[in-house]
């Protein structure tokens, strides 16, 4: 069953152990939130405890959110917010192949765009064209987001993209297996909080993540050398999700307060979050003394990705036939949304 928590007085939940926040001192029900990274990290820094703060203001304090660290594997979330062992949570599509197909559409490479743009379209474009494909049946969405363009980071020198070729790098699913597919790469399959240790030992010779991590996993440590080209080689795709029978279970009025500090508002938050930290990571690695190897758009190395990715936009359709979506037009308008969105900021 989901985990809501009574509390009749404020002394009763400090005898709990709670930490409570003055607005939270009255709430009739905790909204416990899992996490899998660190505290470090912009989703658990920014994104969680600041709808935390709207959830408690909008339903005037009789919900208050607490978030749980270590719940288990990234992968595991979508069940475990299903099965209510955590009210909600999120996770990366690529963890779990197979279930979470359309989604990716906002991973091909070439959008050219911020996590935020990309965060935003992809939520709209979830609205009008996914949602009857009920990928996330046993769930409610409450955002999605993408983390910003993911890039290569090595612990040795590489100058080509022919040089991937055998190179033991680190993918977190979704698009990054395509890509490994298509350079050659040995792909080697690894959440980003196992990255540091991999990289340290000689596990993996690299990873493909965004820059944010270079100073949330202090990845700029073992890291010798980040090859970055405009847009990325890709972008990762997130859903935030709550248990539908918590939801039932609540007050109506409070319900729907929580759904008005979530969709595109709270992708947009996270994609902004995400793409801040993506600023302070290549901040961080170039105080650490990372070597940063700066591709433009016209560079060998970017165009040589480019003709590697060609291709990609038609296997997504391909991959996605299942699901009686217009694909070609999900695609199309989210690429339009997101460049639309980012030409305004």
């Amino acid at each position: 069953m989901i985990k809501t928590i009574k509390i009749a007085t404020g002394a009763a939940a400090l005898a709990a152990g709670l930490s409570l926040s003055t607005t939270a001192l009255a709430a009739d029900t905790t909204l416990i939130v899992g996490t899998w990274l660190p505290p470090t990290a912009a989703q658990n820094a920014v994104v969680w405890p600041t709808w935390a703060k709207w959830v408690e203001e909008a339903t005037e304090g009789r919900v208050e959110v607490k978030i749980e660290y270590d719940v288990g594997h990234p992968k595991t979330y979508f069940q475990l917010v299903e099965d209510g062992v955590i009210d909600a949570g999120f996770s990366y599509h690529g963890y779990v192949p197979g279930r979470f197909k359309l989604p990716l559409a906002v991973e091909q490479p070439g959008l050219g765009v911020g996590a935020e743009a990309a965060s935003v379209a992809l939520w709209k474009t979830q609205q009008k064209y996914f949602n009857d494909a009920n990928e996330f049946v046993g769930l409610e969405l409450l955002g999605m987001f993408t983390h910003g363009p993911g890039q290569l980071m090595t612990t040795k020198p590489v100058d080509s993209i022919a040089d991937l070729k055998g190179m033991k790098i680190r993918i977190g699913g979704g698009v990054q297996a395509e890509i490994g597919e298509r350079t050659g790469m040995a792909p080697v399959s690894a959440p980003a909080t196992k990255v540091y240790e991999m990289m340290q030992q000689g596990v993996i010779d690299g990873a493909l993540l965004p820059l944010g991590e270079q100073k949330a996993q202090r990845l700029a440590e073992v890291t010798d050398t980040l090859n970055l080209i405009p847009g990325g080689m890709y972008l990762g795709s997130f859903s935030m999700f709550i248990n539908p029978d918590f939801m039932e279970d609540l007050d109506p009025k409070d319900a729907e307060a929580i759904r008005r500090v979530s969709g595109e508002k709270l992708s947009a938050l996270a994609g902004k979050a995400w793409q801040k930290a993506d600023e302070d990571g290549l901040a961080f690695a170039r105080e650490t003394g990372v070597n940063i190897v700066e591709h433009g758009a016209d560079a060998t190395f970017n165009q040589d990705f480019l003709k590697l990715a060609d291709g990609m936009d038609e296997a997504w359709i391909e991959s996605v036939s299942d699901r009686d979506v217009d694909a070609r037009a999900a695609l199309d308008e989210l690429r339009t949304i997101a460049r639309e969105y980012e030409a305004q900021e």
